[in-house]
């Protein structure tokens, strides 16, 4: 089976890698598909090796809010951790790509058997919630600009390219907020030279002043990760 390209999965010990893997199943990561609903059982876990997710809030009936973002450092379905089988959250394909994706009985299995595979997903579980609490804490806090460089540094990092495609409307949707504020926020990081967008193509131009421009919750995001995974992988 060839090398995964997850992260999770990279930095298990070989024999309980090649466990797991041996239970996985290749399953493409489709445009705008939904992986699984809030309230909803947890029928499958997916490692990314390719792609990313939106893992998105929904309160009433209002439109969805982005919460939590998922690229091959991650998982989805990590409440199996802690022997939760219900998802909180709807997970939302947000980047075409690929996953390696397990059934949740055999990944049940597979958790009770490796010591290591549990203690790395606890681990993880507890920087998903750290990255729920930085997202709260963000709408409330800071302004949208900053908020927009911080999300657009994440998908960035999760697309592995300084080109992806992205509308006004999404991003309202994915931010909370409503398309004019995206369209002002998005025109001053434009002026500024750190990014270009046309016609939903959006490019970073400038790395370095994209980070200057975004609020501190990408940074606290990045070193919560280090400190419990090790070092996320790195934007091609």
């Amino acid at each position: 089976m060839s090398t995964p390209q997850n992260r999770l999965i990279e930095l298990l010990p070989r024999r309980d890698r090649e466990r797991l893997l041996a239970l996985c199943e290749p399953f493409p990561l489709v445009l705008s598909e939904v992986l699984c609903e809030a309230g909803a059982p947890v029928r499958h876990v997916y490692f990314p090796t390719e792609g990313f997710i939106s893992l998105v809030a929904r309160v009433d009936d209002h439109p969805g809010l982005e919460v939590g973002m998922v690229g091959r450092e991650g998982m989805v379905g990590a409440p199996l951790a802690v022997g939760v089988a219900t998802s909180p959250m709807r997970a939302l394909v947000q980047g075409a790509g690929q996953a390696w994706r397990i059934g949740v009985t055999p990944f049940k299995r597979e958790l009770a058997e490796s010591q290591a595979l549990k203690r790395q997903l606890d681990r993880y579980f507890y920087v998903l919630m750290a990255q729920l609490v930085s997202s709260a804490g963000c709408l409330r806090f800071h302004l949208i600009g900053p908020r927009l460089a911080r999300w657009l540094l994440m998908t960035q990092d999760r697309a592995h390219s300084d080109q992806f495609h992205v509308t006004h409307e999404f991003l309202a949707y994915m931010l909370g907020v409503r398309r004019v504020g995206v369209t002002v926020a998005a025109g001053e990081l434009q002026r500024q030279g750190l990014i270009t967008y046309h016609r939903g193509e959006l490019t970073v131009l400038d790395r370095a002043g994209l980070e200057s421009a975004a609020c501190s919750c990408y940074d606290a995001d990045r070193r919560v990760y280090a400190q419990q995974i090790g070092e996320t992988p790195a934007a091609d």
